[in-house]
């Protein structure tokens, strides 16, 4: 087997500057009591100008004042985390959240989807740039083994169990993942490498160190199994953005909408599904949310499209306080069918396809501004269909042809002696609502060359009556 480690060293930071309008800036997370303000994590802006992790605010301050800051939330770290191993499970269903900030995933079985490691990776690496998150992947042939040539490598992979043993070896003893006093024991001894500590005897590390140690070489060597616990994508999505001050406008809000339409994307992915209605939740201080209900025709999942219809209907919405945060829950997670497409395309780049333009329209027009046509169970032309607004198929239409322009009122044929190219078909129906109708219809072309639909009563030997047009 052959397992994946991505390593994310700066999931916090990355969590709240992915988030942030302007990541380019100074940004700093604080941590700590109120009293004492320590500086957690920063990002390169605020390193440029001299500030360093564990500083105190008040130290940092004297250097510069020119950065913004935000809280250090353990909580959310786990809820990105939890994102990414949804979107991580479309290419393995063998996803482990095990170690903190790393993502464990077996892709040996993906390979005939996703092609060879070389490009299976890149492919991870551009879609984790796309998310926002920064990260080290290394592949191994055991889990344990992954993640702890993390620690010292990115893109490193190993295949075979020497080029493993090779490649522990020289890893340091402090990050091979062992337990800091057994650690500090082993570097007291003058063990400085792993290929020192593997050379050793087992019978006297057993008597000299826990029986972990020889249980951890083991399941980094792939000799002893780890047990591993694996993600099971929930049934619903839930997820909120706080915003940095408090919001009045619609403008501001399409930004943290943006992200949470595509990580909405990114978990439907994972589960192989689609949303069909969702709920954006305007948050405010002291009153109750604004709830911004979204519903949509079909399931669907492509991040543009969601956004789209999102903030069709976020545009309609009166803002009535200022807003704190933005929360997207969504529960109706129905399977997803990709729409079937021509192998080349022959649609113009700037044409919209036929099911975002439809869902935009609903958003800015309202729901009952955009319907289809479905056929009814009646023969007679003008009854024949009906209005829909949902997406279920209506009854099969008629087997003959019919023409896409049916009009209101039939008008006499002008012309004397028309092409009749199919016909005539006789139509008997309505006798039992006081609609009693006897036609025989005809497939027409005039001399300009039009086709049309045209009828006149049964028996009668006048002219033609045009009931409708054929593209």
């Amino acid at each position: 087997m052959r397992w994946a480690c991505i390593l994310l060293p700066q999931l916090a930071l990355d969590g709240v500057l992915r988030r942030h309008p302007e990541p380019e800036r100074p940004l700093v997370l604080l941590a700590g009591t109120p009293q004492r303000r320590v500086l957690q994590a920063l990002n390169p802006a605020a390193r440029a100008l001299g500030l360093r992790v564990g500083q105190t605010l008040s130290a940092a301050q004297v250097i510069s004042r020119d950065f913004a800051t935000a809280e250090y939330d353990p909580a959310q770290i786990e809820d990105w985390q939890r994102l990414l191993a949804a979107w991580a499970y479309r290419f393995s269903s063998q996803v482990s959240l095990d170690y903190p900030r790393a993502l464990l995933l077996e892709v040996e079985s993906s390979f005939a989807l996703f092609g060879p490691w070389p490009r299976f990776e890149a492919r991870l690496r551009e879609e984790l740039g796309t998310l926002g998150f920064r990260h080290r992947i290394v592949a191994a042939p055991n889990p344990l083994a992954a993640r702890v040539l993390a620690n010292a490598h990115n893109g490193l992979a190993v295949a075979s169990a020497e080029e493993l043993r090779q490649a522990l070896g020289q890893l340091p003893v402090e990050r091979s993942g062992l337990p800091r006093e057994m650690t500090t024991a082993l570097l007291r001894m003058g063990l400085r490498r792993l290929h020192q500590l593997l050379a050793l005897p087992r019978n006297g590390l057993a008597r000299r160190f826990p029986a972990e140690l020889l249980r951890h070489l083991d399941s980094l060597l792939g000799e002893r199994p780890l047990a591993l616990d694996y993600y099971q994508p929930p049934d619903r999505f839930d997820l909120r953005i706080e915003l940095n001050f408090d919001v009045e406008s619609h403008q501001a809000l399409l930004f943290p909408l943006r992200r949470l339409t595509a990580d909405l994307a990114a978990f439907l992915a994972g589960r192989d599904s689609g949303v069909q209605r969702f709920t954006l939740h305007l948050e405010h201080a002291g009153r109750e949310d604004s709830q911004v209900p979204v519903g949509l025709l079909g399931a669907e999942r492509e991040a543009g499209m969601l956004f789209e219809v999102a903030r069709g209907r976020l545009e309609q919405l009166q803002v009535v306080a200022s807003v704190r945060s933005l929360r997207l829950v969504a529960h109706d997670l129905p399977a997803f069918v990709p729409e079937h497409r021509l192998l080349f395309d022959e649609r113009p780049q700037q044409n919209l396809p036929w099911q975002q333009l439809r869902e935009r329209l609903r958003a800015r027009l309202g729901d009952d501004a955009l319907h289809g046509l479905s056929a009814r169970a009646d023969h007679r032309p003008e009854c024949a269909w009906q209005a829909q607004t949902d997406a279920k198929p209506g009854l099969a239409g008629p087997t003959g042809p019919r023409p896409g322009w049916l009009l209101r009122e039939p008008h006499m044929l002008q012309e004397a002696a028309p092409r009749i190219l199919a016909g005539s078909e006789r139509i008997e129906s309505g006798w039992w609502d006081g609609g009693d109708m006897r036609r025989d219809y005809y497939l027409i072309e005039t001399r300009s060359g039009q086709r049309a639909w045209a009828y006149r009563a049964v028996g009668d030997n006048g002219p033609l009556l045009i009931h409708g047009w054929f593209a």
